[in-house]
């Protein structure tokens, strides 16, 4: 018996077959092999048409099926993992009306702002947990006031994983933890939130229904079988955004537990059960997917949108060609702190933790007889660390506890050179596990088909596979370094 994961992010579609009883992975195939696309029309604007997450997952899901041979009859539930706080707009016939606004777009960046002034920001604080801010209720607004034609249309709009659902099972729904992340859920009315809907004149019938995350939330269509080769009939029991998704992946579900990635963007989730909040909304509490009324589980999260994109960019315009474990054994060439170059990585759209402002990355400190490419490369990954423990600052202020932080072993976190510095920064202990957001998604999707019975079952076949300690020789360099990165962002504000 098999379950299927998939993880719909903003570079591509990975798909993966876990086996029940052993909690292994049997084959995972990802597409397109390169990026997708970003439309950037505007500075500062994002998007991507659905239609190409919805080809690139039938890619991948025949090549994993290829890979491992295994029939569609025998896998008995799908998951989906998807990109947070991104706007699908369908109409009455369930077609796409306009590409989607993807989360590191900043067209609504002013909207948010407005409506966090107006509806008054202790409203928003208690009733939301956030400020509107650049979130999906806003993008939607920003719909109806910029493109009417568009917005008179609109029988739906929908998180990209709501798409990816529908697509499955011809069946329109969401989750509170879904809601949450666009900021249209009310924590204290516990029902979507209608302060927020009310101030910006929608229809609150364009929201999808909900239900739990958890949970048979469709069963997939004969069409969509017979464009995926798998079997219809089979369930669709479990959705999330990447973030809470990624931290269901590790088993982070309880209070004080911890977890980050590091693609494109980078983040770090921790997991509370009160309802507390940052009053400039520079990290964000949404509900997480074990999320309950009678027993709350949150997550804070920290996003820095620069994080592995500037690695990607420096690789393609800096490295070149080297493949990143070149990359990651050139920059550790460069002493810690890069001989003073320091890089913000700010460049991918407005970042949350300088309340929304988009300053572009830059560099710093470059001195031409001094510096090669190894300085750049190192400058890079230590900018991106630097920038999430200034997060951290902001989380451990809302009582967070960061001792030990549980990643896949993917990404940036792949680099040597990256967990050393974020364990000695941050100081904390840095544990990888041999999964990733589409296992993540493939346990959560038995989990809510009752095949497996609590989390504990499903996280049977989790293994930590390497443990980084900080640098106790190298903790005073790492700081000073800091301290200079942490001047220059302070000179951008």
């Amino acid at each position: 018996m098999y379950l299927l994961g998939y993880d719909c992010g903003t570079s591509s579609i990975k798909a993966t077959l876990l086996d029940t009883q052993s909690g292994t992975v049997v084959a995972s195939a990802i597409s397109p092999e390169k990026e997708m696309s970003i439309i950037a029309l505007q500075a500062g604007w994002a998007e991507q048409n659905p239609e190409d997450w919805w080809e690139n997952l039938k890619i991948a899901t025949q090549k994993v099926l290829y890979e491992s041979n295994v029939r569609p009859t025998d896998i008995k539930a799908i998951g989906i993992s998807y990109q947070m706080h991104g706007l699908v707009l369908l109409d009455a016939h369930k077609e796409v009306l306009r590409p989607s606004i993807i989360w590191c777009d900043s067209r609504a960046v002013e909207i948010g702002r407005l409506a966090f002034e107006d509806i008054g920001q202790e409203t928003c604080l208690k009733h939301l947990l956030n400020s509107p801010g650049n979130f999906t209720a806003s993008k939607l607004k920003w719909v109806q006031k910029n493109e009417p034609s568009v917005y008179s249309k609109i029988d739906k709009a929908m998180l990209p994983g709501d798409y990816i659902a529908m697509k499955l099972t011809d069946t329109i729904c969401t989750t509170v933890s879904g809601l949450s992340e666009g900021i249209l859920w009310d924590f204290k009315q516990q029902k979507q939130a209608n302060i927020v809907m009310d101030y910006y004149g929608i229809d609150k019938e364009l929201l999808p229904k909900v239900l739990p995350t958890f949970s048979v939330q469709g069963e997939l269509t004969k069409q969509a079988a017979a464009e995926l080769g798998l079997k219809s009939g089979t369930f669709i029991s479990y959705r999330a955004g990447d973030q809470p998704n990624n931290a269901l992946s590790l088993n982070v579900l309880n209070p004080g537990e911890v977890a980050a990635t590091a693609g494109t963007s980078g983040v770090v989730y921790g997991i509370g059960d009160k309802p507390d909040y940052d009053r400039l909304s520079r990290v964000n509490t949404f509900a997480h997917v074990n999320y309950k009324q009678e027993d709350p589980r949150l997550g804070v999260l920290l996003c820095i949108n620069g994080t592995g994109i500037l690695n990607r960019w420096l690789k393609h315009t800096v490295a070149n060609g080297l493949e990143y474990p070149q990359i990651n054994e050139l920059a550790s060439e460069a002493p810690v702190g890069s001989d003073g170059l320091c890089i913000l990585p700010f460049g991918n759209g407005a970042e949350r933790t300088l309340e929304n402002r988009d300053i572009y990355a830059s560099v710093h400190g470059l001195n031409f007889n001094t510096h090669g490419k190894h300085h750049l490369l190192r400058a890079g990954q230590e900018g991106i660390v630097f920038a999430l423990n200034y997060g951290l600052q902001i989380m451990r202020q809302l009582g967070v506890q960061v001792k030990t932080v549980r990643a896949g072993n993917a990404n940036m976190f792949l680099s040597p050179l990256f967990r050393k510095a974020f364990a000695t920064v941050t100081e904390s202990v840095v544990e990888l596990y041999n999964t990733d957001g589409s296992a993540g998604a493939a346990r959560g999707a038995g989990i809510g088909a009752g095949i497996y019975k609590d989390p504990q079952e499903a996280f049977a076949g989790l293994k930590c596979i390497h443990t980084t300690e900080p640098l106790a020789d190298q903790m005073s360099n790492y700081q000073q370094a800091y301290e200079t990165w942490l001047e220059r962002l302070n000179q951008q504000l």
